[in-house]
């Protein structure tokens, strides 16, 4: 890792400092500006923080706990490859929450409705947006916005952090789905029909919609170890 390639993270007071270098770290690898197999030096990272060795540390190890680094005591940190086993659990997972949260959603009365579907329907033109400027990591992240609000909507902000804890591998695979002409317009395309289902009460709709949506990424899986076989592992 050369710590001149990537932006200098700006430190924050009030935050402690192993939780500012594991999430600098997980954006980074999560949106492949560290690629799997990228070698990271513990001493970098504390020149780029100015931190000790500690925080770094653990930093490392809550990364490795969510298997997006491999550490080889006395040698090396590596960024893991993208591990399908995991890809598969956490889309299982992704799917089985927000499925019952669209189900939730869809079932409320008609003025507690509407109000949800605009603030969907709000975040995914930001999305278009975003897409319209061509900035595919702001989109990215917009992307997660857009699931983040499934979660709150209905009360349950904790399991978004949960499924993001396991969402690393899978979060890769769609990031490196998402320059794929036509990809980035698709998924605006099935946010809007989940919304439209939600908006209209049309249960069957939106999870149909959802479903479909959150298993793409994972089936193009295949043309994308074609291109970028170094970076999976099965």
């Amino acid at each position: 890792m050369n710590v001149t390639a990537i932006p200098r993270p700006s430190r924050d007071p009030h935050r402690h400092a192993a939780p500012q270098v594991f999430d600098y770290l997980r954006e980074r690898i999560v949106n492949l500006q560290l690629p799997p197999g990228t070698v990271i030096s513990r001493a970098e990272l504390q020149e780029l923080f100015g931190f000790s060795s500690t925080p770094v540390r653990d930093a490392l190890l809550r990364l490795q706990e969510e298997s997006l680094v491999e550490i080889f005591p006395q040698h090396a940190t590596v960024v893991s490859p993208i591990d399908l086993r995991l890809a598969r659990q956490a889309q299982f997972l992704r799917r089985s929450i927000e499925q019952e949260a669209v189900r939730t959603l869809a079932l409320l009365p008609d003025t507690e409705r509407r109000p949800v579907a605009e603030r969907l329907e709000t975040a995914i033109d930001i999305q278009a947006a975003l897409l319209g400027r061509g900035d595919l990591e702001a989109f990215h992240v917009a992307d997660r916005d857009f699931h983040r609000l499934f979660f709150e909507a209905v009360g349950v902000p904790d399991l978004w952090v949960l499924a993001r804890r396991h969402a690393g591998h899978i979060d890769r695979i769609r990031r490196l789905h998402l320059p794929i002409p036509g990809k980035a317009e698709q998924v605006i395309a099935d946010h809007r029909a989940i919304v439209a289902g939600i908006a209209a009460g049309d249960l069957g709709a939106a999870q149909a919609a959802l479903r479909t949506h959150l298993s793409k990424s994972l089936a193009f899986t295949p043309d994308l170890r074609a291109r970028w076989p170094a970076y999976f592992r099965d």
